[in-house]
C-alpha cells in the first residue's frame, strides 16, 4: 500500500480584481485557520513585489499574523528573497517567530527578486543591487547567525542575532532550477522545488534526481529532503474546477502584457477571446496546474509524487472565489485521507 500524500499550503495572497490586500492578507490568515483543521502539515507565504494580484510582500508580518491564529501547524516563508537583505536581519526577524512559535518555524529562502528588475533596484536603493552571485555567501552568513557559529575568522564574528531562541527555524532553499538543487544539496539542507512555476518543470524531476544525486549530509539533516509545490484546483466535478481555473490562464497573458488587475472572476475569463498570439503563447508556457475533481486530482498528484519520488507536496490554490479556494484544500484532504486536527 503506497504511503498516504504529506500536504503542505504555499500561498501568495491573491487579490480578486475589485477587492483590496487587506481582504486578500485576511484571507490568507483564515485560510491558515482552515487548513489547520483539516490536516495540512505547513503553511508557507511567498515574497512577491510589485505585482497587483498578490499582496504578500512581506512574509516575515504575515508569519507572526499566521502563527498567532493557528496552534501547531508550522508556518513560513515560501521564500524570503535573501539577496533583498542583510542574512543578519533575516536571522534576527526569525528568530524573534521562533521565540514566539517554538518549534513551528519554517525559513524558505529563494534566490530570485520575487519582481520585476525595477522593484529589486528599488529594494536596494539607494545600494546597488546585490550581485546574485554572492547568493550562497549569504546563506552561509545566515545559517551562522541563527547557530551562532561565525567563523572566527568572519568580519562580524562576535555579532550576535537576538533574540536567542530555543529552538532554531527548520531553514530549506526554494527554486525552480538546477542552481538552487545543487546548492541546497551541497549545503546539506532539504530543497523545495516550485513545479507550479511552469517554466521547467519537466525538468523538475531530473533537477530534482540532482539534488539527491549531490547531497552532502550536514549537522542539519544526514539525508536529502525533497518537497515539491504544485498548483491545484480541486472541485466537485471537473468542470466546476475549469471554471475557476480559467481566471488563472487569462492571468497569465495579463501578467505578460503588464495589465495585471488582480485575480478576473471566471465569468469575464470565460468570455474573454484570446487572439492566435495569445493562444501561441499559452502553448509555448503553458500553466502547469492539476485542476479537476477530488479522484482526478489525487491522480495526477500520485503521479507527479511518483516523478518526483516524494511523497511531501505544498499545494498552491489561486482562483477568484475564497470559498472555492478554501473547498478546494477541504476536498483534497479529504480524498487523500489527511488527519484533521
Amino acid at each position: 500500500m503506497a504511503e498516504e500524500l504529506l500536504l503542505s499550503v504555499v500561498d501568495q495572497a491573491p487579490v480578486r480584481k475589485g477587492g483590496t490586500g487587506g481582504e486578500a492578507l485576511r484571507e490568507s490568515v483564515e485560510l491558515a485557520v482552515a487548513t489547520e483543521a483539516l490536516g495540512y502539515r505547513r503553511f508557507w507565504v511567498a515574497e512577491h513585489h510589485n505585482l497587483p494580484s498578490i499582496a504578500s510582500t512581506s512574509p516575515e508580518i504575515l508569519i507572526g499574523q499566521i502563527a498567532a491564529r493557528t496552534h501547531s501547524i508550522r508556518v513560513g516563508s515560501g521564500g524570503v528573497m535573501l539577496s533583498h537583505y542583510s542574512a543578519l536581519k533575516v536571522a534576527e526577524n526569525f528568530r524573534v517567530l521562533e521565540s514566539l512559535y517554538p518549534g513551528r518555524i519554517d525559513l524558505g529562502l529563494g534566490r530570485a527578486p520575487g519582481g520585476d528588475q525595477r522593484s529589486a533596484a528599488a529594494l536596494a536603493y539607494p545600494r546597488r543591487v546585490l550581485d546574485i552571485r554572492h547568493y550562497p555567501e549569504q546563506v552561509d552568513d545566515l545559517m551562522a547567525f541563527l547557530s551562532d557559529d561565525l567563523d572566527p575568522a568572519h568580519p562580524f564574528h562576535g555579532v550576535r542575532a537576538g533574540p536567542t531562541p530555543e529552538t532554531v527555524p527548520e531553514v530549506w532553499l526554494l527554486g525552480s532550477g538546477i542552481d538552487s538543487a545543487l546548492l541546497a544539496a551541497g549545503k546539506g539542507l532539504p530543497f523545495s522545488y516550485a513545479h507550479f512555476f511552469g517554466t521547467a518543470a519537466g525538468q523538475g524531476p531530473a533537477i530534482v534526481a540532482s539534488y539527491r544525486e549531490r547531497f552532502e549530509p550536514s549537522e542539519r539533516m544526514s539525508e536529502p529532503r525533497v518537497n515539491v509545490a504544485v498548483q491545484v484546483m480541486c472541485a466537485e466535478t471537473d468542470a466546476e474546477a475549469q471554471w475557476h481555473a480559467s481566471s488563472l490562464k487569462l492571468g497569465r497573458i495579463q501578467m505578460a502584457r503588464g495589465r495585471q488587475t488582480g485575480i478576473v472572476p471566471p465569468e469575464e475569463a470565460t468570455a474573454y477571446e484570446f487572439s492566435d498570439q495569445e493562444l501561441a503563447f499559452l502553448e509555448r508556457a503553458p500553466l502547469t496546474s492539476v485542476v479537476g475533481d477530488p479522484g482526478s486530482v489525487r491522480a495526477e498528484l500520485e503521479e507527479l509524487a511518483g516523478r518526483y519520488g516524494t511523497r511531501d507536496l505544498g499545494v498552491v490554490t489561486i482562483c477568484y472565489d475564497f470559498e472555492a479556494r478554501v473547498r478546494s484544500y477541504e476536498l483534497l484532504a479529504r480524498e487523500c485521507g489527511l488527519a484533521a486536527a
